[in-house]
């Protein structure tokens, strides 16, 4: 069975879906959204999973990372992570998305 080079078979015109993708997120402004929905989605893996369930909401506004804890050992814990915790959303993400982040 013979192997494929993709190269091959694409043109000088083609991308990839991730620059089309990128490209559409790009053209209609949605990026910054995009970001801040992936920082959500991926919160339990970016904080660890026993303060993720303990996390009752977690939004973001204005730059803001807003996150309601009850638990007031918690709430302390996240106070003093709270550099940390802004440094591996925006790695995460690969950018400036979060300059602030407010326990409520």
């Amino acid at each position: 069975m013979a192997k494929y080079n993709d190269d091959a078979f694409r043109r000088s015109d083609d991308v990839t879906i991730k620059q089309a993708v990128d490209k559409l997120l790009e053209v209609y402004r949605l990026r910054r959204k995009f970001d801040e929905t992936s920082i959500v989605t991926a919160w339990p893996e970016l904080i660890g999973p026993a303060i993720a369930n303990r996390t009752q909401q977690i939004y973001i506004r204005d730059k803001k990372l807003f996150v309601r804890v009850e638990s007031a050992v918690i709430k302390n814990e996240l106070a003093m992570m709270r550099r940390q915790i802004i440094g591996r959303v925006n790695e995460y993400v690969g950018k400036v998305v979060i300059e602030e982040f407010v326990i409520l």
